[in-house]
Order: C-alpha cells, then sequence, then structure tokens
C-alpha cells in the first residue's frame, strides 16, 4: 500500500497523542518511520485522494499537534510514497538536508495574514479625504443618480483611489508586521486580497504579531484583518 507522508521530526518518534488520526475515510493511523536520527510521520493512503477539506484539515492537524511537542518539517498535502521503504530510502539520502532544514524551523511557526477593505468604512473615508470625490458623488445624488456617463466616471474614480488606498495600506501592514518576523513571504493573489503575508516567528513572538494586528484594526478601522497562526511554516519549506 501507498505510505501517506506528512512532516519529517528530528530523532525518535515524539509522544504522539492517544490515537491522532490523518488523512481517509475512515481516518488512517498516524505511525513513525525512522531511518538514522530523522523520523517521517506517515500512515497509509487511501486511494484517489484529493484535496478534499475533511482530509486537509486532518494533514494540518497532525502537523499541528506533533509541532507542540517538537520542531516538524511540514510535507506538502499530497505527499504519498510508494511504500515505508523509499520513505526510509529518502530519508537517508537527504538526511543532511532535512536535518539542517529542522534546526532553521526549530522552535518557530508560521503566521499568516491576509487583508481587504471593509468597504462602507474606505468609501466613507475617501469621500471625506477627497473634495473632487465627494463632489461627483453629491451631483449624481442632486441629479436623481446622475446620467451614465456621470455614474460611469464616478465609478472609474472611485475605484482609482480603492487602488490606491490597496497599495498603500499593502505597504502599512508589510512595515508594521514583518519586523516582528526573522523571515516573510507573500502568499498566492487569490480571493481578493491585497495583503497575503507569511510571517516566520519564534514561538514566543505569536503575541507580538496578535497585539500588532489588533493595533493596525484600532488605528486603521477600514482594514479587515485576517490572522491564522501557530501553523506549522508551510511556507518556509524549500520544495
Amino acid at each position: 500500500m501507498k505510505t501517506y507522508v506528512y512532516g519529517i521530526v528530528p530523532g525518535g518518534q515524539p509522544p504522539l497523542p492517544d490515537r491522532l488520526e490523518g488523512v481517509g475515510d475512515p481516518p488512517r493511523p498516524v505511525r513513525g518511520v525512522r531511518a538514522g536520527e530523522l523520523t517521517a510521520l506517515v500512515s497509509d493512503c487511501p486511494e484517489g485522494i484529493r484535496p478534499r477539506r475533511r482530509d486537509l484539515m486532518a494533514h494540518q492537524r497532525v502537523l499541528t499537534e506533533v509541532g507542540k511537542v517538537c520542531t516538524v518539517l511540514p510535507m506538502r498535502f499530497g505527499s504519498v510514497s510508494p511504500d515505508e521503504s523509499q520513505v526510509r530510502e529518502v530519508l537517508t539520502a537527504r538526511a543532511a538536508d532535512y536535518r539542517d532544514r529542522l534546526r532553521r524551523l526549530d522552535g518557530r511557526s508560521e503566521y499568516n495574514v491576509k487583508a481587504v477593505h471593509h468597504e462602507q468604512v474606505l468609501l466613507r473615508q475617501l469621500l471625506d479625504e477627497e473634495p473632487g470625490l465627494r463632489e461627483m458623488a453629491a451631483a449624481n445624488r442632486s441629479a436623481g443618480g446622475g446620467s451614465y456617463e456621470s455614474r460611469l466616471q464616478t465609478g472609474e474614480r472611485v475605484a482609482r483611489a480603492v487602488q490606491d488606498r490597496e497599495k498603500v495600506d499593502a505597504e502599512l501592514v508589510t512595515e508594521a508586521l514583518t519586523p516582528l518576523a526573522e523571515e516573510h513571504r507573500p502568499g498566492p493573489e487569490s480571493g481578493g486580497w491585497f495583503v497575503n503575508l507569511s510571517l516566520l516567528v519564534p514561538r514566543e513572538g505569536g503575541a507580538a504579531v496578535a497585539e500588532a494586528v489588533d493595533r493596525l484594526r484600532r488605528e486603521h478601522p477600514r482594514l479587515d484583518l485576517r490572522l491564522n497562526g501557530p501553523l506549522p511554516p508551510y511556507s518556509f519549506v524549500e520544495p
């Protein structure tokens, strides 16, 4: 049977929670496959595994639980080996590389911050700050909504102002948070977020990140910020 690989830890198998369950339906129990000074956390791999929510959450749960007791080098979802002997061969062949990566990630977690704007809050602020835009909106209201052309011009002006503010606020968030991290990387552009930022932070630094995010929310109510972490450091594992 194929073997599903969740991650790699140093030394022997860490003290895992009882009945730690991995991917599949029913969930497959997680076990360790050791080779020298490294252990891969694995389970049997169900046929036709795909990135369904249930299995994505199981993958992350295994890494999160293990990360509470030791440093873990996370593998991407869907890392599958033909069998356990192949897992041992890879651990042995790449032992030096894996040990280096584990040392770099020791005592560190990933935090992800995403940002969008509260649209109505931002729009009110733009109208307060930009007299030209405010006059265009007022003229449309006075004209019962305005002509098609005037509404189009106003909409284009608002869109440009929003885009400009997204650039400014992306720099604002990045400059506020990256000094708290040892490393930072942009996440994939998706979902309409104008900030998708991953931070590699020492475990004791998580509270400072949360405080900084809360401060940004208080000082800039137009920002809708989502903080997720601590997470296994997926974004800081080279392929």
